[in-house]
């Protein structure tokens, strides 16, 4: 039973992945099972937006305490929007599409733009369409720190729980402390 769930899954990813060929997610080429093992063969993309927040004190020299430069804030501000643009382009689609899984995992950065654009949304396995006039989600998906309240809830919620990601990915690039908010 476990393993047909996980067969579904995967199905509904790859078919998720074909249908979406754009500069905003991580170009999917094909897929193929060896030895009992799915294998995704997918755009190579050699960074996540985690290795950026992780590596960015030390790019630009400074302390646990000192405030962003004019330079690092330019590059989040580049960051953020290039995220926003991706999210924009999968709420736009008919039907939208919500990731459920938006963080810095999931944030894959080109070292060679094309259009010179270097972020992508990858990992779609919880991704689904919603259809905005009949269907409402209520099971809890996603990384408990940047799930919204509702979905960890279990309440009804839609493309906005992506948006609540967007917003505490953003807390991180920007550093914003929310212990003095």
């Amino acid at each position: 039973m476990i393993i047909e769930a996980k067969k579904i899954r995967v199905r509904k990813e790859l078919k998720t992945l074909q249908k979406l060929d754009s500069d905003f997610v991580v170009k999917y080429s094909f897929a193929w099972i060896e030895a009992m093992h799915l294998y995704i063969q997918m755009e190579y993309c050699s960074q996540t937006l985690t290795a950026v927040l992780k590596d960015k004190r030390q790019v630009f020299d400074k302390q646990p305490t000192d405030a962003m430069n004019i330079y690092e804030y330019f590059i989040s501000c580049e960051i953020f929007r290039e995220l926003l643009e991706c999210v924009q382009y999968l709420h736009g689609l008919n039907p939208p599409i919500i990731h459920r899984d938006i963080k810095p995992d999931n944030i894959m950065i080109l070292l060679n733009g094309n259009n010179n654009r270097f972020l992508k949304l990858g990992d779609f396995g919880l991704a689904v369409e919603h259809n905005r006039a009949s269907q409402s989600h209520t099971r809890g998906a996603g990384t408990p720190q940047y799930m919204a309240p509702e979905v960890g809830l279990y309440r009804n919620y839609d493309i906005k729980a992506d948006i609540y990601s967007v917003g505490i990915i953003g807390l991180k690039l920007f550093e914003v402390n929310t212990m003095l908010a």
